[in-house]
C-alpha cells in the first residue's frame, strides 16, 4: 500500500504551477521594482542636466541680471525636477572672466548659490580649453542633487547626481550683475 501511494504521489501535478509561481515571483517583483527605479533614476538624472543647461542659458541670455531675475531662475529651475523635492537641489551660477594677472586662468566675476555657498569673487577656477575668447566671459551652472529612491533607501541609499554647463553671454562680452 505505501508503494502504490507513493507512486501516485510521484506522478501528481495538482498545484504544481502555484508551487513553481511562489519561486519565481520573488526574483519578478524584484525585477519589476528594480526596473522602474532604474528608470525612475535616469529621469532625475536627466532633468539634473536639463537645469544645468537651463540656467546657464536662462543667464546668458541678457547683458545684465538682477538679484530678482536670479530668483526667477533658481525658481525656473526647480521647476524642470518636478515631480522629486527641490529642498536636495544646490545650484551655483557664476560668471567666469579671463584673469588679467594671468593669461590663459579664468576667475570668478559674480557667483550666486541657491542651498549651498557662492563660489568668492575673484577665486581662480578651471575653464575647458578654447571656451573662452579673449577679453570674453562665460555662465557656468553647476547643479548637484541628491535622489532619494523610497524602495530601494535601504539597499543603496541616496545618490548624488551633478552637473554642469557653460554658457557665453549672448548681448555683449559678460553678463553683469546687480544685485
Amino acid at each position: 500500500m505505501t508503494h502504490r501511494m507513493l507512486s501516485r504521489f510521484l506522478r501528481a501535478r495538482d498545484g504544481l504551477a502555484a508551487i513553481e509561481f511562489a519561486f519565481i515571483a520573488p526574483l519578478l517583483i524584484t525585477l519589476f521594482f528594480g526596473t522602474v527605479e532604474v528608470c525612475n533614476a535616469l529621469i532625475c538624472r536627466q532633468k539634473v542636466t536639463t537645469m544645468a543647461a537651463s540656467a546657464a542659458d536662462l543667464v546668458a541670455q541678457d547683458s545684465t541680471i538682477s538679484g530678482s531675475q536670479v530668483n526667477d531662475v533658481f525658481s525656473a529651475i526647480n521647476a524642470i525636477v518636478y515631480p522629486y523635492p527641490t529642498t536636495g537641489a544646490q545650484i551655483i551660477i557664476t560668471s567666469l572672466v579671463g584673469d588679467p594677472l594671468h593669461a590663459g586662468k579664468y576667475v570668478v566675476d559674480w557667483s550666486v548659490a541657491q542651498n549651498t555657498t557662492a563660489h568668492a569673487k575673484g577665486a581662480s577656477m578651471n575653464v575647458p580649453t578654447g571656451l573662452l575668447t579673449v577679453g570674453g566671459s562665460v555662465v557656468l551652472a553647476e547643479i548637484s542633487y541628491t535622489y532619494h529612491s523610497h524602495t530601494t533607501e535601504m539597499v543603496t541609499g541616496p545618490i548624488t547626481m551633478s552637473d554642469l554647463f557653460y554658457a557665453r553671454p549672448r548681448k555683449g562680452a559678460e553678463v553683469k550683475y546687480t544685485p
